[in-house]
């Protein structure tokens, strides 16, 4: 089994929210932890957002960037976004109301599912965003969101 988590989901494995307990499971337990490379910089923006909000400390903030970096390079297996995933996203917001990034996610999913397929690794795209959620199970993905597993 392969788990390829978006921003949404992996910001969990960081910071303590609704569903980290499942995330932490899933990424400390799983021998293929996907991630497009693309979720660098969306974590690091969503560790910036949490930082201004006021849910954690500067210090966190440049602490859970450290251990992800470490991370990324011990832990994750970072996908490239190529021009063909890029155009299956584009190809994706005609079919499903998603945002740039979460179009880029999900067509890496579905780019990742049929290599891994090849090597018969079932693949679970894992988000926290509903949207994006729907739209990955209407494109045959089998899907999973941490909020459906609250600590």
């Amino acid at each position: 089994m392969a788990y390829f988590l978006d921003a949404s989901a992996l910001v969990k494995y960081y910071v303590t929210e609704p569903g980290s307990t499942w995330v932490r499971q899933r990424v400390d337990e799983e021998q293929s932890v996907l991630l497009a490379e693309i979720t660098v910089a969306e974590l690091a923006a969503a560790l910036g957002i949490l930082q201004r909000v006021g849910r954690i400390t500067p210090r966190h903030r440049q602490d859970f960037w450290e251990k992800f970096e470490r991370d990324c390079v011990e832990q994750y297996d970072l996908i490239p976004v190529v021009y063909d995933v890029i155009y299956a996203a584009a190809l994706l917001c005609a079919r499903h109301p998603l945002k740039a990034y979460d179009a880029v996610q999900l067509a890496a999913g579905l780019a990742l599912k049929g290599t891994l397929a090849e090597q018969d690794i079932p693949l679970v795209f894992v988000s926290g965003d509903d949207t994006l959620i729907t739209a990955a199970q209407a494109e045959g993905l089998t899907a999973d969101n941490p909020f459906w597993h609250t600590d």
